[in-house]
């Protein structure tokens, strides 16, 4: 599943660069194939961010990265509350 995840990882990077490169540099686009070629750069934007999302939450889960260093929920509201003093 990992595998799989990291492969549209690359694929929606790659649509987002290529689409979003075209949507940018072409001067004898119409306003329809614009649009279109921003909405797919949109789509893998958003496909890649929420991928490699998943792949690092399943590389932090299976221990194969480090995990981070976020407070719990109890000691954060701790802090904050002794950060007004």
């Amino acid at each position: 599943m990992k595998k799989l995840i990291a492969i549209i990882n690359v694929i929606a990077w790659a649509g987002f660069w290529a689409f979003g490169y075209i949507a940018i540099t072409s001067e004898d686009l119409t306003a329809s194939q614009l649009v279109i070629s921003a909405i797919l750069a949109f789509a893998g934007l958003v496909t890649g961010v929420l991928a490699y999302i998943k792949l690092v939450r399943s590389s932090e889960a299976s221990g194969y990265a480090k995990g981070s260093k976020q407070l719990d929920a109890k000691a954060r509201n701790r802090a904050q509350e002794e950060w007004g003093r």
